[in-house]
């Protein structure tokens, strides 16, 4: 299966550009979710990282 696959790709021109692309695409998300990571407010961190426990203490407080 793999080879039927390979020859058709080898049969196309211009066929290259598609993994190099990926890979810059792929590349570039990290990037910016690496500055984002490092750019990101402390106290948002805090806040989004409570909200499990908060909806957790919610509702057990319902079920009660």
């Amino acid at each position: 299966m793999f080879s039927f696959v390979k020859n058709y790709m080898d049969s196309m021109d211009g066929i290259a550009i598609y993994p190099i692309l990926s890979l810059l695409i792929f590349f570039g998300f990290f990037v910016i979710l690496f500055w984002w990571v490092l750019t990101a407010k402390k106290d948002y961190i805090d806040t989004v990282s409570q909200i499990p426990f908060e909806k957790d203490n919610h509702q057990n407080e319902t079920t009660l």
